[in-house]
């Protein structure tokens, strides 16, 4: 208790001591730090939080929006910038915000432009300045008025062709009559309709060509909206004309051929190939099989132009690990009356053959040691850009602690061959539908082999599966055969022993230490509401799902039944004289993301998963088994300390064999904020725990309705994270609240907290969730 009264005077004198560093010095006399920056709106639809883009100046970030210590470190260097620990201390830090009346202007003005575009015309926006010392505060009053609403709504289409499908696609227009006479909403209806045109045809067609004429009532809020199709013209010089209907006459891919080339006629010399209609240009050989690149071509001779069959086709093109980069020209061709466009994909090879090399420090429990790996990746093996890769990793580690084999080391020697292709492969398909899902399809072969004094395991793996992504926000995966072997060539007479005297208190020691195979069948969902746009998601709310279902054993199972009714070997059966693993499993993760502002967000995740063995097996496979703690669960517990249910422990040696659990709930709510620098800290709140399903010899550890809830782990910390662009550092701290395993004063440790009893640290790269 004593230990932590003084941890917590001395982060207390930490803060206080930030505090104290004067910034006083660099705020030139007569002007103001902006302390504060408020927006107040007089409307529930107006949100001050989408008129925060518009402030010009920002205040001085706050740690956990309350102190702002990195402008006190900055404030801690002198006045001399010449001296390179001023420098430094200016460099962690940020710099204080000197508040400007111009940008507060700016800033009022842009935001009482944003509330009108929005449909208020007589929106006023006021600027109230409350200088306290040498602080200033800002508050910005926004006053909409009533809104203006669109009245009567009319077209003024002049070209027959261009007015037929607008017609045809007004069932998808965004503008109504009655609706607020809102600017923004009428940009988003030019874009759409600029991209519906493009899907059909008009090649030189964009949105300027849309314009929209409004003319307001006297004393009153109603508009008289006219939308107004502009006539075609390349120039302000060139006669107006209808806009025209691009259809495609042919196809042309340059491989390491620049499009310049073509156009200085330095083709003579190349070869040429056709497939599907489609025209092949390069020299001696192409490094692309002509038949692959057509399966990923959406552009087709004699089809109407489209924006999104040239999206669809650099989207496609971009699975290629073999290419370095792609680009898509036009050329307009006259023939007769009508004009003709000639497509040219340029494709330019990058490197097809790498070679790697790894070196890596390994600390198991106190117990050193070193691992090296080599790797060579072929990202065009057939001509298709198949990417082969072989991985060869071995380790050494010197076993001191172990009790009964001092001075003993452990070995480990693994191997791995891996095949992507980046299409769907699987017989009978079609090449449209392998084209349209975008799929990659990888077979891998793996083998590991473990020497311990103990024991020796090997584990042998091949596994077929395919990936492939839907509008940039979905994710799948489906892993359609994924066989392991897992033989256990040696067990020490001591070991042996030892395993028997676990298997009284847990048959599942045994059968983790025993020869086994894992047929499997699997399917990944995931979904991310801000897409693979970081940027977006930094600035939005934004959310995301993940599913897991997986199954193994069945088929083998219904085989060994329909053939034999009786299992020959007892109450299981066996494939090649091994025991095969029977079960189900699935997993759900959903994670909340509430942005606050542009430094601070709350983030909530909840996780449950549950698996069940049934039939051919009576437990599941240890690595298919839950645990708890951690980095990226309950963080004021280590990793597999935590459970299941209120279960205290047993033998300390190979206790986290126990710590395993059939169901397994997360709950987390973390805060987060910019520090300084690359800095980045959190604050958070950890539940959870794991759970066995089935009744088994540690009733402490089943789960029951009518006590899992008194059975949750409760624990809070602080974090820091290294944001190095490439590469999250994290660094976490955990100390528990409720422990469900302690008794007296030890379950409840956040009225009784024991620092050497309650604290954990954490070390991982990325975020938890």
């Amino acid at each position: 208790m004593k230990k932590d009264i003084r941890l917590y005077g001395l982060l207390l004198s930490l803060a206080c001591l930030a505090e104290g560093c004067s910034v006083s010095k660099f705020v030139p006399e007569g002007a103001y730090l902006l302390d504060n920056v408020k927006i107040e709106s007089d409307n529930r639809d107006v949100k001050s939080s989408d008129l925060h883009p518009f402030i010009r100046q920002q205040p001085n970030a706050r740690w956990f929006n309350s102190l702002k210590l990195p402008m006190y470190i900055y404030a801690a260097s002198g006045r001399d910038s010449s001296k390179w620990v001023n420098r430094f201390w200016r460099k962690l830090g940020d710099a204080p915000v000197i508040y400007s009346s111009e940008a507060a202007e700016d800033s009022r003005r842009e935001m009482q432009k944003a509330v009108q575009n929005m449909g208020y015309m007589g929106a006023q926006v006021d600027l109230r300045q409350q200088p306290k010392g040498n602080k200033m505060k800002l508050v910005f009053a926004v006053h909409t008025g009533k809104p203006y609403v669109v009245e009567h709504l009319r077209y003024d289409i002049p070209d027959l062709q261009v007015r037929g499908f607008l017609y045809a696609d007004s069932a998808n227009s965004r503008l109504r009559e009655g609706m607020r006479f809102d600017v923004n909403r009428l940009e988003s209806e030019r874009q759409r309709l600029t991209q519906y045109l493009q899907n059909n045809g008009f090649y030189r067609f964009n949105k300027d060509f849309i314009a929209f004429q409004a003319d307001t009532m006297l004393n009153t809020q109603k508009v008289d909206l006219t939308f107004r199709l502009l006539p075609y013209q390349q120039r302000k010089e060139d006669a107006p004309s209808a806009h025209r209907r691009y259809v495609l006459r042919g196809v042309n891919y340059l491989l390491d051929i620049d499009f310049d080339q073509l156009l200085e006629r330095r083709l003579q010399g190349a070869d040429t190939d056709s497939c599907k209609g489609l025209k092949f240009y390069y020299y001696r050989r192409p490094f692309l099989r002509p038949k692959s690149l057509a399966n990923y071509n959406f552009l087709r001779p004699g089809a109407v132009y489209s924006s999104r069959d040239v999206q669809d086709t650099y989207t496609s093109l971009g699975r290629l690990g073999i290419l370095k980069y792609s680009n898509i020209r036009f050329a307009e061709v006259q023939r007769g009356d009508s004009i003709l466009l000639d497509a040219y994909v340029m494709l330019n090879k990058g490197r097809n053959k790498s070679l790697s090399v790894g070196l890596e420090g390994t600390n198991t429990a106190g117990d050193l040691g070193a691992a090296a790996s080599v790797s060579l990746t072929h990202r065009n093996l057939f001509k298709g850009s198949e990417t082969f890769m072989v991985k060869l990793r071995g380790a050494y580690e010197a076993i001191t602690g172990l009790e009964g084999y001092s001075n003993s080391h452990y070995m480990e020697y693994g191997a791995e061959v891996g095949l992507t292709f980046p299409d769907f492969k699987f017989p009978f398909l079609s090449s449209d539908f392998r084209r349209r899902i975008k799929a990659t399809s990888e077979v891998s072969l793996k083998y590991n082999w473990q020497i311990r004094p103990e024991f020796e395991r090997t584990v042998a793996a091949v596994s077929w599966s395919y990936r492939w992504s839907q509008r940039a926000k979905s994710t799948h995966r489906l892993d359609l055969l994924d066989v392991n072997y897992v033989y256990m060539p040696y067990r020490s007479e001591a070991f042996e022993e030892y395993l028997a005297k676990m298997a009284s208190i847990n048959p599942m020691v045994l059968y983790s230490y025993s020869d086994l195979m894992i047929v499997r069948l699997g399917y990944t969902y995931t979904y991310n509401s801000a897409g693979n746009n970081a940027a977006f998601a930094a600035k939005r709310n934004s959310y995301s799902i993940r599913l897991n279902v997986e199954e193994a054993g069945n088929v083998l199972y219904a085989f060994s039944k329909l053939f034999n009714p009786h299992p020959r070997y007892g109450e299981n059966y066996r494939l090649a004289d091994t025991y095969f693993a029977q079960y189900v499993k699935g997993d759900i993760d959903f994670t909340r993301n509430f942005q606050i502002d542009h430094r601070n967000s709350l983030v909530f995740h909840a996780g449950l998963g549950i698996a069940y063995p049934y039939a051919n097996s009576q437990t599941l496979p240890f690595e298919k088994l839950y645990f708890s703690g951690g980095a990226n669960s309950v963080r004021g517990w280590g990793v597999r300390s935590l459970g299941p249910g209120g279960y205290a422990g047993g033998a300390a040696a190979m206790d986290y064999l126990m710590r395993t659990g059939e169901l397994k709930l997360d709950l987390n709510l973390e805060y987060r904020t910019f520090l300084f620098w690359k800095l980045h800290g959190a604050a958070y709140i950890d539940a959870g725990n794991i759970w066995n399903v089935r009744d088994g010899s540690i009733e402490e550890g089943v789960f029951r309705f009518n006590r899992f809830y008194r059975q949750l782990a409760v624990s809070y910390g602080l974090g820091i994270r290294f944001d190095l662009d490439f590469l999250i550092l994290r660094f976490d701290t955990g100390m528990k609240a409720v422990n469900p395993m302690g008794t007296g004063k030890a379950r409840y440790p956040l009225v009784h907290p024991k620092f050497s009893r309650d604290f954990a640290f954490h070390f991982a790269v990325g975020y938890p969730f």
